[in-house]
């Protein structure tokens, strides 16, 4: 049982901005992390690409694993994705095989 004067039961503290440091919906639904990488733009464009394609994976596998799709659709929308990604890397890294 939590007393009052418990830290946990206070709003959050303002950033540095004086903003909260909650995430917004777009960001919490579809993160993106920094690329660390050797930076040139098609490797940026790839890296995002990338990380749009595991965002959207791990949507389609919650949604089979939830009974919301099934195990057939959740591969042909997988595999769908995965050519789109091919067909980007075959795009953007052609130079660096």
């Amino acid at each position: 049982m939590k007393e009052s004067g418990d830290r946990n039961s206070n709003p959050p503290e303002p950033g540095a901005n004086g903003t909260s440091q909650s995430l917004g919906k777009d960001q919490f639904l579809y993160p993106q992390s920094r690329y660390y990488g050797t930076f040139t733009p098609q490797n940026l464009a790839f890296n995002a690409n990338l990380q749009e394609f595991a965002n959207r994976i791990s949507i389609i596998c919650g949604l089979e694993t939830n009974g919301k799709i099934t195990p057939k659709e959740a591969y042909e929308q997988i595999k769908q994705l995965w050519e789109e990604l091919d067909c980007s890397q075959s795009h953007l890294l052609q130079d660096e095989e």
